[in-house]
């Protein structure tokens, strides 16, 4: 019995830890100028499309202070840009506009539009993995 709820509470684990709908990978950062550029990675494990995903990355020094941010729509936001279809992957550059020294970037996604018009739960749909 007791083997049963460990295994029992372990799959519920599992599916609260799995359950990414939206797999956010990223990439290294790149400083050329002025100007830094972040790759990201973009997976759908959605079973419908992904309208659009509006997210603002934040560049942050050794203090622990952001030098630099920025905002974009990384899948959809106009018509001129395409829906994110299930089980595919896109890329996008975050660029951001900064010549102060900064450690690392931190990621943050604000919403998610599937394509029903509904929205989706950014806090717990996106599984976001940084670069080493």
């Amino acid at each position: 019995m007791k083997a049963l709820l460990f295994l029992l509470v372990l799959s519920w684990i599992m599916q609260l830890t799995c359950s990414a709908a939206l797999v956010l990978k990223v990439g290294p950062t790149k400083a050329t100028g002025n100007k830094v550029i972040v790759k990201l990675e973009l997976q759908n494990t959605y079973a419908e499309k992904i309208q659009s995903v509006r997210a603002a990355i934040f560049l942050i020094n050794e203090q622990g202070k952001v030098v630099g941010q920025s905002k974009a729509w990384i899948i959809g936001g106009d018509k001129d840009k395409p829906a994110l279809a299930p089980a595919t992957k896109t890329t996008f550059n975050f660029v951001i506009a900064s010549d102060k020294p900064f450690s690392k970037s931190k990621i943050m996604v604000e919403r998610i539009l599937l394509e029903n018009g509904q929205a989706a739960n950014f806090l717990k749909d996106v599984q976001i993995i940084e670069s080493p």
